[in-house]
């Protein structure tokens, strides 16, 4: 072969090698030739929505009483000291995550344990901008918060259905993980009305395998057209890691927790006044339902509740709330909980076979409710009712991390004693509670057996 052939096969190799780089670093294409899809464009959008939150706390330093006792000191060969006149503070910083809901008044909504004892909160901005937080008001229960910043050239982000959501819908979660800065992270919706978890006290929850880490929690979960379907909230870690099973309140949930807060400064639930409980196998096969069939049975109607003025009876199954499945008491309860105390709740239930509608107005909680927080801080976070099915007082709620949670008391437990008294009623409760104010000694019946529990 000559110069002269070698020359064109060395231009045609030249040439080739360029279009190949060139076609390396222009957007690729399907076979039809339209570009391969991608999220930029909508988290352009949405990142500027997305704030880093810092909280900072105060907290009493802890020493050792026993380093002012001479003969520890002496024993233990260490150095004589002046004792600590006062004890130093030490400032504490958290991070999470938040979401602009509302630009032109600086809405930022969060969870609650992201500011829960928070002395000061801060909002960063993706732009670079800083700024402290008002708390607005908590939703403990629901676990969220509402702040407040005095901002302007706030992006916000639309909210979705949440309701419309089905399993396998992508989603897109984005936070502030392990203090790194904006993150995003893609997935699908993997199950939805999710409960039984013990994180919060209305659980319903969004669960996705997108990847939701420390510091994502208040974060947004948002849907491939950028509206808020979620707020990031939890995930199941048991090696510390992801393992990509996250949970989201949904956005239904949240807004309706928002609105109360923004209008009353707190959340005014109301009830319905019924006790319910879980389908088991054998109730199914008692109440003959068919194969699929999923409802909340309901155990007793109190007197004069708008259930009973609706005409509810003990023995119907709920199957849906406002034409959604219910399948389990969390959903029940989640789905009247973010009605206001006035609103009507559509209900389909089945008696004797029969498919029956009813509409009932959601009323204001009885005073019979009582939380045990107000009479000892030592039962923070539990709320109780006069049981009714006989004497003692029955736990409804034990809110996430309180001292009524680390105690071991569960919901649905009767306690029958305390501090070595009958209980009949809160009232009864109330006054055993007073005999000591270090200490209580509670008689609590469960699952048909009984235990005692010390808490000091």
């Amino acid at each position: 072969m000559t110069k002269t052939q070698r020359f064109p096969l060395f231009l045609l190799l030249l040439l080739t090698l360029i279009w190949q780089v060139a076609q390396a670093v222009l957007p690729g294409t399907d076979a039809q030739g339209r570009p391969y899809p991608s999220l930029a464009p909508m988290l352009k959008q949405v990142n500027p929505a997305v704030v880093n939150i810092s909280t900072y706390s105060t907290r009493e330093s802890s020493y050792n009483p026993l380093l002012n006792d001479p003969f520890f000191r002496k024993f233990f060969n260490i150095p004589d000291q002046q004792p600590e006149q006062q004890v130093p503070s030490k400032r504490q910083q958290s991070a999470g995550s938040g979401v602009i809901v509302d630009a032109g008044d600086g809405i930022v909504m969060t969870n609650y344990h992201v500011v829960r004892n928070a002395d000061e909160v801060n909002v960063s901005l993706v732009d670079g901008r800083n700024y402290e937080a008002r708390i607005v008001g908590t939703d403990p229960e629901l676990d969220i918060a509402i702040l407040e910043i005095d901002a302007d050239d706030l992006t916000e982000v639309s909210f979705a259905d949440s309701s419309l959501l089905e399993v396998g819908d992508f989603v897109v979660a984005i936070g502030n993980p392990f203090g790194l800065g904006q993150t995003v992270t893609t997935g699908v919706v993997s199950a939805l009305g999710r409960s039984g978890l013990g994180i919060e006290g209305y659980e319903n929850f969004i669960q996705t395998d997108a990847s939701i880490n420390p510091g994502n929690s208040g974060g947004a979960l948002v849907n491939l057209k950028g509206e808020l379907v979620g707020i990031n909230t939890a995930i199941i870690s048991p090696a510390g890691g992801n393992v990509g099973i996250g949970f989201a309140i949904p956005v239904n949930m949240a807004n309706a927790s928002m609105q109360q807060i923004i209008e009353y400064g707190e959340v005014r639930r109301g009830q319905i006044g019924i006790g319910i409980q879980d389908i088991t196998p054998d109730l199914r096969d008692a109440f003959n339902l068919a194969k699929g069939q999923f409802g909340v049975l309901v155990t007793n109607v109190l007197e004069g509740s708008p259930a009973a003025d609706a005409g509810i009876k003990s023995g119907d199954i709920i199957i849906e709330a406002d034409g959604k499945t219910t399948s389990s008491t969390a959903q029940l309860r989640s789905r009247i909980g973010i009605k206001e105390v006035g609103d009507k709740v559509r209900l389909t239930i089945l008696r004797n076979g029969d498919s029956l509608q009813l509409t009932v107005k959601v009323g204001a909680a009885k005073s019979r409710q009582a939380q045990v927080d107000e009479l000892t801080p030592l039962l923070q976070g539990l709320r109780v009712e006069n049981n009714p099915d006989g004497d003692g007082v029955l736990v409804v709620h034990v809110a996430p991390n309180s001292a009524a949670a680390y105690s071991g008391l569960r919901a649905g437990d009767v306690i029958v004693g305390a501090n070595k008294r009958k209980v009949y009623d809160t009232k009864s409760l109330k006054a055993a509670l007073e005999l000591s104010s270090t200490s209580v000694l509670l008689h609590v019946d469960r699952n048909g057996g009984s235990l005692f529990i010390v808490i000091r």
